[in-house]
């Protein structure tokens, strides 16, 4: 069910008694994740997309060996050593008009948990929130998607319900616009299961220079392991559909002097410095907004 009340900024205070139960609920989510990755593996989700380019695609996209050389390694890359490959995720941004916050939690509330409900869609809401520092009236909604296959059967699915003409009438007079990128998870960083500890959300995003995706993620993986000691991550994505070059990073603190304590203690682990000095030469633009969770929000 939606509360009334929507979650703000002000409802959270610093106090050491929070922030031990923060701590503890981390802790013991770890565990728990610890737990399953020993536990004999599942039969995974098989996506019904062909892995690779028959060679008739390929001699008419090339026409020579080493274009399909190339071609042959630009896939292994992209697939194999940055993203799962498993999943598809859509970053939405909705835009809401000012005195429409109230009407839009509620109807996106109900409407988004009923997609997310239905069986039969090939896909999980991994989140929603509403921005509180950065680009206000602006709320976030991250969904998983069982590859492209899944996307399409979606997609698809919905359009043929009543839920659907419901949501294309309704919504769009709430919002002064929106936007959706399609994105894949780093290999090194899987996004991450429901779960519930509370506090606040930073949803970092970084506008590569073109060409520096790989090298980028390179940094990155050896940089995680210190930022991991000291901060709790969300999930980490690269877009493949929208505006392309842009890296999303969501991290949960239990409040904005937690986060500043866990990036201060950043430079103290090792690594995390040479991992700064060699990504910021690829940034073009990066952003920060600060988010609190929806109370639907699968990660909370």
């Amino acid at each position: 069910m939606v509360q009334d009340k929507i979650p703000t900024l002000g409802d959270f205070t610093h106090t050491a008694e929070s922030s031990a139960i923060f701590k503890q609920k981390v802790l013991s989510f770890r565990e728990e994740l610890a737990e399953k990755a020993r536990a004999p593996p599942k039969v995974s989700f098989t996506s019904e997309e062909p892995h690779e380019k028959t060679g008739v695609v390929k001699s008419l996209l090339y026409g020579s060996a080493k274009g399909q050389r190339e071609e042959a390694e630009m896939e292994k890359s992209y697939s194999q050593v940055l993203a799962r490959g498993k999943y598809v995720h859509a970053i939405e941004f909705h835009h809401v008009k000012p005195d429409k916050h109230a009407e839009y939690v509620k109807f996106i509330g109900e409407t988004y948990q009923a997609i997310a409900g239905d069986k039969e869609n090939k896909c999980h809401l991994v989140g929603s929130w509403k921005t509180e520092v950065g680009d206000l009236d602006t709320f976030v909604h991250i969904w998983e998607y069982q590859g492209y296959a899944g996307y399409h059967h979606t997609l698809n699915r919905i359009s043929n319900l009543p839920l659907n003409q419901h949501l294309q009438q309704k919504l769009p007079p709430m919002l002064n616009g929106r936007r959706t990128d399609l994105m894949q998870e780093f290999s090194f960083w899987p996004t991450s299961p429901p779960r519930a500890f509370g506090g606040i959300f930073e949803l970092r995003s970084y506008t590569l220079n073109p060409g520096n995706l790989l090298e980028w993620e390179t940094h990155w993986r050896a940089g995680l392991k210190a930022r991991r000691n000291v901060m709790e991550g969300v999930g980490a994505w690269f877009t493949q559909v929208g505006e392309l070059n842009r890296v999303h990073y969501l991290w949960q603190f239990n409040d904005l002097r937690a986060r500043q304590v866990g990036r201060e203690q950043s430079w103290g682990e090792k690594g995390w410095s040479g991992t700064v000095h060699k990504t910021v030469p690829l940034i073009q633009k990066m952003e920060s907004r600060i988010l609190v969770s929806m109370p639907w929000s699968p990660v909370s």
